[in-house]
Order: C-alpha cells, then sequence, then structure tokens
C-alpha cells in the first residue's frame, strides 16, 4: 500500500507543475518598461489624430459598402487602444495625472471619431444603412466577454516579453472603430436608434477593455506610485466597479431580450412552415416580428381561398399547442395561381389592388355597421339617463325603468322588425291614462312612433339596493 504522505506529495508535485504553466512572472518586463509602453501609446496628437481619423474613414467606408476585410483594415490601423488601457493602468498605480490624461485622449478620440464618420456619411452617395451598420446597434453580454478577455489578453501582451501578435488580434475582437462610426452615421442620418445603440457598444467595449486592464495590472501586483491619495482612489475605483456592474446587469437584459426573441423568430418559422400546409394553398409570403412584447405574424396566402372564419381559429389553436399563445396571427388571402397565369405584371398588380380595395371596403362596411350599433347603444344609454328624473316626478308610481331597442324574429316566416322597448317596475300599478301617457311621453323624447311598454314584467333583473351600492 502506498504511503498517505507520498500520495500527498505526488499530488502537490502535479498541481506546482500544472500552476507553472500559468505563471507569467518569469515572462514579465519590468514595471518601468510596461508602463512607459502604455503611457507613449496614450497620446492623440499630431501623427496619431491623423492615423486615427484616417482609420474612421476606412471604417466608415467599410460599413457602408458592407466590406468585412475594410473593416477589419481600420480596426488594425486604429490606435484606440492605448488610452483605454492607459486608464486601466493609472486606476491600477492611482496614477490620477495619467487617468486625466488618458481620460482626455480618449475623449478627443470620441469626438473626432463622431465628426469624421457624420462627415462621411453626411457626403456618401450610398445613405441607406448595411447589415455590419445595423450589426453594430445591438449589444448584449456576448460583447462583454470579448471586451474582458481581449482586454487581458492585451494588457498581459504589452506585460510580457514574448508579445508575439496580440495586439492586432485584441483590436479586431473588441471592436471600437465601427461603433463609432455607426453612432456617427446615427448623426449623420439623424437616426437616435443608430447613434445609441452604437455608443452604447462602444462604451460597453471601452470599460471591460479598462476593468480588465486593471485587474491586470492588480494581479502583476504592480507599484503604486509614491503621491497617493488614497480617499481619491477608494472613490474611483468604487466608481468603475459600479458601472462595471451597472454595464453588466443592462447587457444581461439585451441579451435577454435578444434571446427570447430570437427564440420566437425560430418558433414561428417553425410553426408556419410545418402547420400553414394546405393542398391547393400555399404561403407566399411571411413577415414575422415582435413590437414591444407583443409577437406579430403575418402570412400572405396564394391559390385556393379558405374560409377565413374557420381558418383563422383552427391556427389559433395551433399557436396555443406550440407554445405561441397570445401572439397576432394576421392571414391575407385572395390570389390564385391558375388565375395569374398568361397574365402580365400589370394585369396581376390590378387584380391585386383590386381585391385589397375589396378587402379595404369590406373592412369599412363593418366598422360603419359597428359605429351604428354603438351609437344606438349609447343613445338609449344617454335618453334613459336623462328620463329617469323626470319619470321620477311625472309618475310616481314607478320605482324602476329600462328601455331598449331590440330585434324580433318570426320562426315561421323568418321576418323581423326592430322593436323599441320600455320596461316599466310600478309595484301599485298603473292606470291605462299613465301608461297611454308614459308611452306619448317616451316616443317624444326617442322620437320614435312606435314605443311598446311591459308592466311589471315577472322575473326582470331590477338593480336592488344591495347591488346599487356594490
Amino acid at each position: 500500500m502506498i504511503p498517505k504522505s507520498t500520495v500527498k506529495e505526488g499530488l502537490v508535485k502535479f498541481r506546482d507543475e500544472i500552476v507553472s504553466y500559468f505563471n507569467v512572472a518569469e515572462d514579465l518586463e519590468p514595471q518601468l518598461d510596461i508602463e512607459q509602453s502604455i503611457r507613449s501609446g496614450v497620446s492623440f496628437k499630431g501623427s496619431q489624430l491623423l492615423v486615427l481619423i484616417f482609420a474612421i474613414f476606412i471604417a466608415s467606408l467599410g460599413l457602408n459598402t458592407d466590406s468585412i476585410p475594410v473593416i477589419i483594415g481600420a480596426m488594425l490601423i486604429s490606435p484606440l487602444m492605448g488610452p483605454i488601457i492607459g486608464m486601466g493602468l493609472a486606476i491600477g498605480i492611482e496614477d490620477f495625472s495619467l487617468l486625466k490624461r488618458s481620460l482626455k485622449n480618449i475623449v478627443m478620440a470620441i469626438i473626432g471619431s463622431l465628426l469624421a464618420s457624420a462627415i462621411y456619411f453626411m457626403i456618401s452617395p450610398q445613405y441607406e444603412g448595411s447589415s455590419q451598420l445595423l450589426a453594430r446597434t445591438s449589444p448584449s453580454i456576448y460583447d462583454v466577454f470579448v471586451a474582458l478577455f481581449g482586454g487581458a489578453a492585451g494588457i498581459v501582451s504589452i506585460a510580457c516579453k514574448n508579445k508575439g501578435q496580440v495586439m492586432p488580434g485584441v483590436a479586431i475582437a473588441t471592436s471600437l472603430m465601427p461603433p463609432l462610426c455607426t453612432a456617427g452615421y446615427g448623426i449623420a442620418t439623424l437616426q437616435s436608434h443608430f447613434f445609441f445603440g452604437a455608443l452604447y457598444l462602444f462604451f460597453t467595449n471601452m470599460i471591460f477593455i479598462l476593468f480588465a486592464s486593471l485587474i491586470g495590472v492588480k494581479l502583476m501586483n504592480f507599484k503604486k506610485v509614491v503621491y497617493q491619495d488614497t480617499r481619491r482612489s477608494h472613490r474611483v475605483q468604487m466608481i468603475v466597479y459600479s458601472v462595471v456592474f451597472v454595464t453588466i446587469g443592462f447587457s444581461c437584459y439585451l441579451t435577454y431580450e435578444m434571446i427570447r426573441k430570437n427564440i420566437f423568430m425560430t418558433e414561428a418559422t417553425s410553426f408556419v412552415e410545418n402547420e400553414m400546409v394546405f393542398p391547393n394553398t400555399q404561403v407566399l409570403n411571411q413577415k414575422i416580428y415582435m413590437n414591444g412584447n407583443q409577437r406579430h405574424i403575418d402570412v400572405t396566402l396564394i391559390g385556393q381561398a379558405l374560409p377565413k372564419d374557420s381558418l383563422q381559429l383552427a391556427m389559433m389553436t395551433k399557436l396555443d399547442s406550440v407554445g405561441l399563445g397570445g401572439t397576432i396571427l394576421n392571414i391575407k388571402q385572395g390570389f390564385s395561381i391558375s388565375e395569374n397565369r398568361g397574365r402580365s405584371d400589370e394585369e396581376n398588380f390590378g387584380q391585386f389592388y383590386s381585391v385589397m380595395q375589396k378587402e379595404v371596403a369590406d373592412r369599412q362596411e363593418k366598422i360603419d355597421s359597428l359605429k351604428d350599433l354603438l351609437k344606438d347603444y349609447s343613445y338609449f344609454n344617454r335618453e334613459l339617463t336623462m328620463i329617469a328624473p323626470e319619470v321620477k316626478a311625472l309618475f310616481p308610481s314607478i320605482k324602476d325603468i329600462a328601455m331598449s331597442r331590440m330585434v324580433a324574429t318570426s320562426l315561421t316566416n323568418s321576418q323581423a322588425d326592430t322593436i323599441n322597448m320600455v320596461f316599466v317596475n310600478a309595484p301599485k300599478g298603473m292606470s291605462a291614462g299613465d301608461k297611454e301617457k308614459l308611452i306619448s311621453y317616451v316616443k317624444i323624447r326617442l322620437k320614435e312612433n312606435k314605443v311598446h311598454l311591459t308592466l311589471n314584467p315577472s322575473d326582470f333583473p331590477w338593480p336592488s339596493v344591495s347591488s346599487v351600492k356594490k
């Protein structure tokens, strides 16, 4: 049996062997050399500012033309990483003069980048937003991780002797240039969602590159500057950590919304492809989108027309069964493949216009009908409210009154007629003269020739005292 001490020594040796692979202490350059390297990349004056502006124009061209290689080239040229890593170093070693200089330079870089990209997009002949522009307006938690690991790789690369080709890769991965160009596009086209979405993505990348640099400086045990202000250092670090946590929280929320939207888009697309399959009718096109929390599926069918109400009911039931309950489903149909064959585009467009015009007319007719019903209902409610006090004064024997316009239909010959009804609750009864007088009064008030009076109907749901109080 192997002694426990031997096993323990073997495990310790194995652990030390593994840890040695991650130990960068022997590969680190002197702190003064690392600081000098970072400090030299903080400034944005002269050639560096010109290089930044040229890189902005190149990135704007790449975004405008949807060219990924051009965008990558601009990110390789850009010197934006310098002042951001400089801020991380400044906070880590509590050098507030370096922090102030880094902040001033990054602000100047942001303003210069926004102005340069806005000017480009103002004079660009191609004005529509490309897919690369749209991709820079929806930051998520994944962008946080990219910036965090990219910043970590950047600070380790600067601090170690064996630098390799890390910084160009970090510049591409963390994507600082394209968001600023997209924000400039938002300024040029006056589209706030481009400006704020892209600017938030840039600040997310910047904050987590800074945070990774700060953590790297602390882990590498950099010595702090001699002239320290402990309270000021603590306050600055609290601000940094607070901004980091707020950014993470907001990014998590955006990621949740993005995942929720993607799940809905996938499930809705699958529903249309698998459930909306008919023998002589097919889906011409579909539009799936979310407006706030409300989900929408718009489908246009072509071929043999299907019963509208039955189709809508069947599809809504299937939506509930696949977990898409509450989704607004809008089905349009009325186009036939056989009818469209051999016709010109102009004829097909004319048919399309006629169908749409008929659908609009049908909907307007339904709206007008509903308006008439609502008008009648509101009229009777309003008149009854006005009549009730007068009836109470004119006919003291009447306790309750109700009025309604209803439709009576014969079951033998299917004839129908509209009847104006007045129901009266008079426990002590009414004389024939009072009945005639009440009918005449109501006819005048309602401007109707026919009014029927029913006295003390049995089982009529008159409002009781207790129900009124409730």
